[in-house]
């Protein structure tokens, strides 16, 4: 029969697929602090923040739940039992501000004004022939709509939000999302790569029937008959 949990331990169950909720004023700032510190303990955060050590151990409950705080071990302050430290996870860096995109998108754009596109085209051919062989197995044996929706599968694992539709009669992929939008929009070589890609896995001529960058919600792709 398990223990139980330390009261001071986040829940560690199965992580929930659905889009997490908005963080409060008082999540944020424990988030903050953590930030700001590395680690701390519920005293140092109750002190630190004015709160109610219990009302802490709530938040990082909910936090921990959330994926956002983790324990990371323990500290004597005094004498007692020593005290839980808490610290952030990798899947609260997003939470705080970032500029990868927006260098991605300069660096880009240098290289296309200085007159040098290609390495874009080579680093991007170089990404996409690592994950060619093994997308190419898991769709060897598929034809129609299964074919059609594992590509969709692998298409979402690389964060395009791929799914599969029926539209006036015929299948179609569609891509809700372009996680290189910022690669985008310095030089349209992604695309023209993504587009091969596409109409290798499906193993079947294609064609792009609507466009991101051109003000449509989605990328789609149709099979030519």
């Amino acid at each position: 029969m398990p223990g139980r949990s330390h009261p001071d331990a986040p829940p560690t169950g199965s992580r929930d697929p659905r889009p997490k909720p908005a963080l409060g004023s008082t999540q944020r700032a424990l988030l903050t602090h953590l930030k700001r510190r590395g680690t701390a303990t519920v005293p140092a955060l109750a002190a630190a923040l004015d709160l109610n050590p219990e009302t802490v151990r709530e938040h990082l409950r909910s936090l921990g739940g959330q994926d956002l705080v983790r324990r990371c071990g323990r500290r004597a302050s005094g004498p007692g039992r020593p005290e839980v430290v808490f610290s952030l996870t990798a899947q609260a860096e997003p939470l705080f501000p970032r500029r990868e995109a927006a260098l991605l998108r300069e660096f880009a754009s240098h290289l296309v004004e200085i007159g040098e596109e290609r390495l874009v085209r080579d680093f991007l051919e170089r990404s996409i022939a690592a994950r060619r062989r093994p997308a190419l197995a898991r769709v060897a044996r598929l034809t129609g709509r299964r074919r059609m929706e594992e590509v969709a599968n692998i298409l979402a694992e690389l964060g395009f939000m791929a799914e599969v539709e029926r539209a006036e009669g015929a299948l179609r992929l569609r891509l809700c999302h372009c996680p290189i939008r910022s690669l985008v929009e310095a030089t349209r070589t992604p695309c023209v790569m993504e587009s091969r890609l596409v109409t290798e896995l499906l193993g079947s001529k294609s064609r792009r029937t609507s466009y991101m960058p051109d003000g449509a919600s989605a990328c789609c792709y149709q099979v030519e008959s």
